[in-house]
């Protein structure tokens, strides 16, 4: 399946600039599988050493916070938009 990925600013250094680049893969494991093959080092700013999403990362497909969804199972459809944001602290 196809899929656009957004990319944040920070993790821009990755894919040569790309605000958004391509994806493919059924489920969201497999898009950032492929996403870290095409731009390597991108996979290790997403998920930490146990293969997990960032505890500070948040991960939508669609709208859907995958968090609450089927996590990296959540089902990516032909077409759907992934955004990837950092979280933001401050004080």
């Amino acid at each position: 399946m196809s899929v656009s990925v957004r990319i944040p600013t920070i993790l821009r250094t990755y894919t040569d600039g790309a605000s958004e680049v391509n994806g493919e893969g059924a489920t969201l494991r497999e898009v950032l599988q492929k996403l870290d093959a095409d731009f390597p080092g991108i996979g290790a700013r997403i998920l930490d050493e146990t293969g997990k999403i960032r505890r500070f990362v948040n991960v939508y497909v669609g709208e859907e916070d995958v968090r609450f969804a089927d996590g990296l199972d959540t089902v990516t459809p032909e077409g759907a938009h992934i955004s990837v944001i950092p979280a933001v602290a401050g004080g």
